[in-house]
């Protein structure tokens, strides 16, 4: 039964949000500020955290920044507009996906699920592999670079994984939101390019000049070549 931590100072949407994932066999601790939220991580040990990003006090993407300081913990934002500005900052917090509010159970449900298959999904091969500095173990779903163990968001890592198993082939943006985010046709391109934005910080020497995730212009992403 996955463990969900529901921060979101709603009433109505929390009430709504929690006995809906209930109902689909989730746990649910719902809370209403960030400051309760990050308070409950270590008694209540959730496998995901369901965040708002318009929370009084401290809002939802400085939550999700503090979470990140310690944890890869999976994170989904609640968000009440898909255009806003704080979408795009919260995926460079580190969020894996957001779900635009009013959200049906069903749609929260399969997108939850969506993101804790990323920790446990074999991806296309398995096996170790070294490109470069970058050392990839594919059945311990584990990254290092120069001997060092990367914390990798669950995003971060399956985006990695997929990338890697073919360099040098070229994945268009929709191709990485069905293959990593199993969005539809209709997937928000900025999940996959916040998400390279987090990774290189993680692997490149220099986010400028890329060496392992390059981008091919009006297109998408490929990994390496290495140079």
């Amino acid at each position: 039964m996955p463990r969900i931590l529901l921060i979101e100072d709603d009433p109505s949407v929390r009430e709504g949000v929690e006995l809906g994932l209930r109902r689909r066999g989730h746990e649910v601790l719902a809370v209403e500020t960030g400051e309760a939220g990050l308070g409950a991580l270590d008694p209540f040990r959730p496998d995901l955290v369901l965040l708002d990003l318009m929370l009084p006090g401290m809002n939802g993407v400085l939550v999700c920044r503090r979470v990140r300081e310690t944890s890869q913990l999976p994170i989904i934002m609640l968000t009440a507009r898909g255009d806003d500005f704080d979408v795009v900052v919260g995926l460079e917090a580190g969020a894996d996906d957001y779900v635009v509010k009013p959200a049906r159970t069903e749609v929260l449900d399969a997108r939850i699920r969506a993101v804790l298959r990323r920790l446990t999904d074999p991806v296309e091969r398995t096996g170790t592999e070294v490109h470069g500095e970058l050392t990839v173990d594919r059945a311990g779903l584990s990254v290092t670079k120069g001997g060092k163990q990367l914390a990798l968001a669950p995003s971060e890592l399956k985006l990695l994984l997929h990338l890697s198993a073919s360099p040098g082939q070229v994945f268009s943006r929709q191709q990485l939101l069905e293959c990593v985010w199993e969005h539809g046709y209709h997937g928000d391109a900025r999940l996959v390019d916040a998400c390279v934005r987090r990774l290189r910080r993680k692997i490149e020497h220099a986010e400028s000049a890329p060496r392992y995730i390059q981008t091919v212009r009006g297109f998408g992403y490929r990994f390496g070549p290495l140079g």
